[in-house]
């Protein structure tokens, strides 16, 4: 955790060191220093709440990008049994930047689909940094039509920087890839829980977000755009993405208040990667729950209310 501290958290991680070398030093003369110890951690208790609840929006950015935040196969392993890992979209090739594939989430079958990042270079070119190709969000598209057809629930873990921008991609149909995602999502016709784990950033996203029920952790983030990105396009400099942060309104706050997701789920003090297996316990304690919720709807009921859904989220007038 000391090597991967953001610039807010140098005083809490410089208390938490100062802890642990009091908790060796008392071990090895045999000293007490319980009461003293205590204190220290009531104190950094005190730091932390302080600190993560009065977090920037840039600040937030941060943090749902912290290399040690849990990607999708960490929820997999923790919440999942028998996941099962599909490959390829049968057009073109596998893409290691996309998670897809069927598991069983409490005795039920489920089909499971998110973005994966790696935590360091060689796995993030492995994994393309999380920015899908193409072929990422038709393999997406796959899975999701066999968890129609074997009448499965889908899970989606959104984390991403955005679609991949390159030639490759866009000579093989970027667009018309996750143009077709919406499209298919729309009406698919079995439940569709979203839930943003990290980094939500524009179509990229939104390729695998339509769903019945939108989740969102409490520091991840959810954007039509990077700030650094907002902030070269409007300023065409990128100091300026704390400033674009702010006006993005993409913290899980805003997109709450704005009707855009449906439940924010607390993390642990500090944050998911504090506590891989508290943020997975409460994770699936509210998607046991909101699937059991969606079951129980009839199948043309649910796919018109998630029509409804994303077809109102904003309004607008026609020109007399």
């Amino acid at each position: 955790m000391a090597n991967n501290f953001l610039d807010f958290e140098k005083p809490i991680i410089e208390l938490e060191t100062r802890i642990e070398e009091m908790k060796q030093l008392s071990s090895r003369d045999g000293s007490d220093a319980t009461d003293e110890i205590r204190r220290m951690q009531k104190k950094m208790e005190q730091m932390q709440r302080h600190v993560y609840s009065s977090l920037t929006p840039w600040q937030r950015t941060q943090l749902a990008r912290h290399v040690k935040r849990p990607y999708v196969l960490d929820y997999i392993s923790l919440l999942m049994e028998d996941f099962y890992e599909l490959h390829g979209d049968r057009l073109f090739g596998d893409d290691p930047a996309m998670v897809a594939g069927v598991a069983c989430f409490q005795k039920e079958k489920v089909a499971v689909i998110g973005h994966q990042k790696g935590r360091n270079t060689r796995e993030n070119i492995e994994r393309n940094f999380g920015m899908p190709n193409p072929e990422g969000y038709r393999k997406a598209l796959r899975v999701m039509k066999l968890a129609e057809k074997f009448r499965m629930p889908v899970i989606t873990f959104i984390d991403t920087p955005g679609a991949y921008p390159g030639m490759g991609a866009e000579e093989r149909g970027q667009g018309e890839a996750i143009a077709r995602n919406l499209f298919e999502m729309s009406r698919l016709r079995t439940p569709i829980v979203v839930v943003v784990s990290g980094e939500g950033g524009s179509g990229g996203a939104l390729a695998i977000g339509v769903g019945d029920r939108v989740l969102i952790l409490e520091h991840a983030v959810y954007s039509v755009i990077s700030p650094e990105s907002c902030s070269s396009i409007l300023w065409k400099e990128t100091s300026r993405a704390e400033e674009a942060a702010k006006a993005l309104k993409m913290t899980a706050e805003d997109l709450k208040k704005m009707g855009l997701v449906d439940r924010i789920i607390p993390e642990p003090l500090g944050g998911a990667h504090r506590d891989y297996e508290k943020m997975a316990e409460t994770l699936g304690s509210i998607l046991a729950e909101v699937l059991a919720e969606l079951k129980k709807m009839p199948l043309d009921e649910l796919v018109q209310n998630r029509f409804t859904r994303y077809r109102s989220i904003w309004s607008f007038r026609e020109k007399s």
